[in-house]
């Protein structure tokens, strides 16, 4: 295997960190679309907005957790870099690996959240076009 140096975990810090603003946007997005379904919902109690207000909620917790998953993911990649400094290459290897599964599963989370999202809108669409 190829020596891991300081610059491979490096690389990742600009693809997360526009992950990670990508992840941030979609969590305000949720926080207003919530918002204006609260104020519907308080001036009238329909069942189709308490749908929307679980399917937004699911989508929230998944955004969440993708969130934390990349910032673990980067958090390891620092670690990594500083086992890599202070030589520890065997276990910066590892620590490595590790991050990269999260960013893995930060981005498998991405594309079922995505899905969920995709489904919301063709609701919406259907309802246009059976009008």
């Amino acid at each position: 295997m190829e020596q891991l140096t300081l610059t491979t975990p490096a690389l990742l810090f600009s693809a997360i960190s526009l992950i990670m603003l990508a992840y941030t946007n979609r969590f305000l997005a949720y926080a207003n679309v919530i918002r204006n379904l609260h104020d519907k919902y308080i001036q009238k109690k329909d069942s189709v907005l308490i749908a929307q207000i679980q399917n937004i909620k699911r989508r929230l917790y998944l955004t969440r957790s993708m969130q934390i998953f990349g910032i673990t993911s980067l958090l390891f990649c620092v670690l990594t870099m500083f086992l890599i400094y202070i030589q520890q290459h065997t276990i910066a290897i590892w620590v490595f690996g590790f991050a990269l599964l999260l960013l893995i599963l930060s981005l498998t989370l991405l594309i079922i959240e995505i899905q969920i999202s995709v489904k919301a809108l063709e609701h919406h669409i259907s309802d246009i076009e059976n009008n």
